[in-house]
């Protein structure tokens, strides 16, 4: 380690005033925001959107995201919109000694073949059918389960390879932990089950052991309702 990287690890880089942080308490996409934010120990100010009182699509907020969704920061006029580019945001910006974004072009690719599975796979999966129990959504849920169940599948595959790692991208969490966690630990709300999947709950766990975790709220929905 060079003596500037040892530097920016004792001093990392600190917000000049808490970030703004728009979210949805039980948006999985909110709560990979909110996790980072706690695991770099940044000051934020967190602003909860009524999306029942159609709050995302009144002018105040399409102002600041056109697309009309949560996650969004505002971290001093910087706005950044979109769960996985504010992860890649706050690591970039924040985490100067590259931890959570490696800066390798191999490690980059690593975490970034995973940000696409959680914007992917992962999204219209278990993501998907949680959706549609947690918010009472008229929609069968068949084939987001059937999804689910198969990209729990691989990841159990990729997890319990001989050549795996702790982490999906390497020996240390990085956002493509983040990225990937909330969904798939509340997959049961959708009523997918995690019982099949040893090595996914064993990384669950250890995502769910790291300094300054903190969980995504539960509902009493799918299999955990039982």
């Amino acid at each position: 380690m060079t003596h500037l990287a040892e530097a920016q690890a004792q001093h990392p880089a600190r917000p000049a005033r808490p970030i703004r942080f728009y979210r949805h308490a039980l948006s999985g996409h909110c709560h990979r925001v909110e996790l980072m934010l706690h695991l770099l120990d940044l000051p934020f100010e967190a602003i909860d959107i009524d999306f029942v009182a159609g709050e995302h699509k009144q002018p105040a907020f399409l102002a600041i995201n056109l697309f009309a969704q949560v996650p969004v920061i505002d971290d001093d006029g910087v706005v950044i919109a979109d769960s996985n580019a504010i992860l890649t945001y706050l690591a970039t910006r924040y985490d100067t000694g590259g931890t959570w974004l490696p800066r390798d072009a191999v490690g980059a690719a690593t975490v970034q073949r995973w940000l696409s599975v959680a914007a992917g796979d992962l999204a219209f999966g278990p993501a998907a059918a949680r959706v549609v129990v947690v918010f009472k959504r008229p929609v069968d849920a068949t084939e987001m389960i059937e999804r689910a169940k198969t990209l729990l599948s691989r990841v159990e595959t990729y997890l319990s390879a001989p050549q795996a790692t702790p982490f999906l991208a390497g020996k240390t969490p990085t956002i493509a932990d983040i990225a990937c966690y909330a969904y798939l630990a509340h997959a049961p709300e959708g009523n997918v089950s995690l019982e099949p999947y040893p090595a996914v709950r064993a990384w669950l766990a250890r995502v769910a052991a790291l300094p300054r975790f903190v969980p995504m709220a539960s509902t009493a929905c799918g299999l955990n309702a039982a």
